[in-house]
Formats: structure tokens, C-alpha cells, sequence
């Protein structure tokens, strides 16, 4: 069986210990860690985001034994340094305004080509790489797991304030994403040869320098054997960024089986997968996603329930079956945004919630029982 591998990119907060606002302190934690996570962390757009990423993974145990152990190092060197990390999609008052632009050259071509469109892009993900076979197949692979793409959407929503406000939505991060080009749901590629096409008419242009500016929820990647999704929030609990990761791995290797077995699956098109996402960016997993089969809105858990059950055959060849199984716990526990909107409404207070952020970041990992 092809070895699925998993890499994980998490987007994380750099939070001011006094006012619970964002503070541009990226450099501080980079400079603090070098000696342990010098590989593993990354400037992002803005200097009060940090990007910390995994190696190439062989399973969703070392994924989460090396997620864990970057975490705790991460939050270690954020205390040593004065500073709060936190998972979250977006911030819940921090104001995109009052935020630096990390001064790079990659950046900066973004701002002068996007303006504030750049500027305010203050938001936080999850970006989670599985090995393919080779690029032919990870395009084929892209397309069918377009369908699937609002349904692990849902378990992620962890971004209901934006600047201070109740959005009404359970992920206010995507519809922040939504004014880059080249974002969404991408379109059905009928070979490797027509999405190549695609990309070198962009370049050719000069629209793009490189596919790396395709911002797509799922991309077969432009420099890496893998396909990589991009749709979800960042979360807040360790076991919630694996148990996406876990899935996200099952679906590859259910759809490539398929594949093998010259088995496929019907494809709809982006107008219709659109409506899922937008029903999922409002309400997660208190949603009704349309099954296009029947053509009925289909509460989420039993949409949950069918997803499992597509990937029950691979699961355990993955070893991963506990962790997708947490799935139940999102839908028992509520996502992050649902946390989230619980503690406001028992506390009215934003800065309450940012520290509830931050204890779930920290929950199970060193330094979890420090005073906030």
C-alpha cells in the first residue's frame, strides 16, 4: 500500500499577556526558540502570527508525538519570552489595522499587489500535507475530495468573532480568506496535463510567480509529492488538529483505493459544493449540508456518520481509527467556535475567551496548569 504520510502546518496567535490583544512579537519566539525549533517555525504575513510545521510523518501517532513535543517547546519558549500562544481562526477583538506586516520580500509583493485586501487578512489555519503516489493521481484525487471538503469544515469552525464582534457565523476566517484570488473550492481538472496548463497560463501572464500563489482549500502541491488541505481553522485542542489530520489521511487513501479498483465517485459541481461550505462556514457542525444523492439537507451528524463509514475500510490499515473517531467528541464537546460562544455568552467578555483559547491550546501539555 502507498505510505500516506502526513505534514502538518499549525498558525498559531502571538498573544500580550496584559491586554489579551495580538502583539507582533514573532521574532521574540523565533529568536527564543531557535536553539530547539529553529526548523520548525516560520515568520507568516503578519508579525503576530507564528507558523510552526511538522517533518514528513509516516503515521498519525509520530504526527501527534512530534505535534505534541513543538508544542510544548513552542508554548515554553511564548512564557519565557513574556508572551500567550493560542490556536483560534481569528482573534477575537484584535483589530487587522493595528497589526505589523512581517517585513520580507515575499510579503511585501503580496501588500503591493492586494492592498488592504492583504493587510486585513489577519486569520489563522490549518494546513495539512498528505503524501501522494504522483501528481497525476493527487489531481484526481483533488476532485472527488472537493465533495468532502465542507464536511471536515465543520469539525474545524473555531472563528465566530472578528475586530470585537459576533460574526453569526461558526468560521469567520474563510469569508475574511474569500477576497484573496484564487480561493475556495477548486475546479474539476480532467487531467494533470489541464491543470498544468492552467497554472503556466497564470505565470505566463504574470499573474502568479509561481503556483505556491494558488490559495485554493486543496491543492495538489506545486514543489511536494503531497495534496494539500487548506480549508480548515486552526484549533484549539492538539487532539483536534490530529483527529482532522486523521481523516484527511483516510479520505486519501479511500479515494486512491477506489482508484485502484477502477472504482469512482460521482462529481458535482463547484456551484452546488459552494453551498456546503457556505452552510458550514455559518453553523459547523449545527449545520444541514445538502446530500446532492438525494437531494435533501441532511443534519451534519448523519452526514458525519456516512463520511466514517466511506473510510472504515482504511482506517485501521492507517492505524488511526482512535483518532478519527474523536470526530464524536468535536460533535459531543462542540468545536472550537462553539467553546468559544459559550464562554462569551456565560462571561460577556472577549478577553475571557481569549483566555479560554489559550488554556485549550495548552490543554494536556506543559505548562497547562501555569496561571494564565
Amino acid at each position: 500500500m502507498h505510505q500516506f504520510t502526513i505534514g502538518i502546518e499549525e498558525e498559531y496567535q502571538i498573544i500580550d499577556v496584559e491586554s489579551r490583544d495580538l502583539i507582533s512579537h514573532v521574532s521574540k519566539i523565533i529568536e527564543g526558540g531557535k536553539s530547539v525549533l529553529s526548523e520548525n517555525l516560520k515568520h507568516e504575513m503578519h508579525e503576530s502570527m507564528i507558523e510552526m510545521e511538522t517533518g514528513i510523518c509516516q503515521n498519525i501517532q509520530e504526527a501527534k508525538a512530534e505535534l505534541t513535543n513543538l508544542r510544548r517547546h513552542l508554548i515554553k519558549t511564548a512564557h519565557e519570552q513574556g508572551l500567550r500562544v493560542s490556536g483560534g481562526g481569528t482573534h477575537p477583538f484584535s483589530n487587522w489595522e493595528h497589526n505589523t506586516i512581517t517585513n520580507g520580500e515575499r510579503y511585501n509583493k503580496i501588500v503591493d499587489d492586494m492592498g488592504d485586501v492583504a493587510r486585513g487578512n489577519l486569520i489563522f489555519g490549518l494546513h495539512v500535507h498528505i503524501g501522494i503516489p504522483n501528481r497525476e493521481e493527487g489531481v484526481r484525487i483533488q476532485n472527488v475530495m472537493r465533495y468532502f471538503l465542507p464536511h471536515v469544515y465543520a469539525l474545524s469552525t473555531n472563528s465566530p468573532f472578528w475586530i470585537g464582534r459576533n460574526t453569526g457565523f461558526k468560521s469567520y476566517r474563510q469569508e475574511i480568506f474569500v477576497k484573496f484570488p484564487r480561493t475556495g473550492i477548486p475546479s474539476f481538472f480532467n487531467s494533470l496535463a489541464e491543470f498544468d496548463s492552467y497554472v503556466d497560463l497564470l505565470v505566463k501572464t504574470g499573474t502568479i510567480d509561481n503556483a505556491k500563489k494558488i490559495w485554493w482549500d486543496l491543492r495538489v502541491h506545486p514543489f511536494y509529492p503531497t495534496i494539500e488541505f487548506r480549508i480548515c481553522d486552526m484549533p484549539l485542542r492538539i487532539e483536534e488538529t490530529v483527529c482532522l489530520a486523521a481523516i484527511m489521511q483516510s479520505l486519501v487513501a479511500k479515494i486512491y483505493k477506489l482508484h485502484q479498483q477502477n472504482l469512482s465517485f460521482r462529481s458535482y459541481r463547484r456551484l452546488l459544493l459552494n453551498e456546503n461550505k457556505w452552510r458550514a462556514s455559518k453553523d459547523g457542525i449545527h449545520s444541514k449540508l445538502i446530500d446532492f444523492g438525494k437531494e435533501e439537507s441532511v443534519p451534519y451528524p448523519y452526514l458525519l456518520k456516512e463520511l466514517l463509514e466511506f473510510i472504515d475500510d482504511v482506517v485501521d490499515d492507517l492505524g488511526c481509527r482512535q483518532e478519527v473517531e474523536y470526530a464524536w467528541k468535536i460533535l459531543e464537546n462542540g468545536t472550537g467556535a462553539d467553546r468559544q460562544l459559550k464562554v462569551y455568552q456565560e462571561t460577556g467578555d472577549l478577553k475571557k475567551v481569549v483566555d479560554y483559547m489559550i488554556s485549550e491550546t495548552e490543554y494536556g501539555i506543559t505548562h497547562s496548569e501555569t496561571a494564565l
